[in-house]
């Protein structure tokens, strides 16, 4: 189910709309009642990239093993 939220980056509010999985992750790390600042947003990005790049690696070795069969 789809529905609406809002951040507020720096005084200005951004809608989006999202299912959700998505909110749950877009919200992990930015509160959506708060204002947050260019150093807040920097902050989730950084921290969702880890968990990317963590996650893209794990699945490499998972990938190197399986061609080994």
């Amino acid at each position: 189910m789809n529905k609406e939220i809002t951040f507020y980056i720096n005084n200005m509010a951004y809608t989006i709309n999202v299912d959700d999985t998505m909110e749950e992750h877009l919200t992990k790390y930015l509160e959506l009642g708060k204002n947050n600042d260019t150093k807040d947003l920097l902050a989730a990005y950084i921290r969702i990239t880890q968990e990317y790049t963590n996650f893209k690696g794990d699945v490499e070795q998972i990938s190197d093993k399986l061609a080994r069969f």
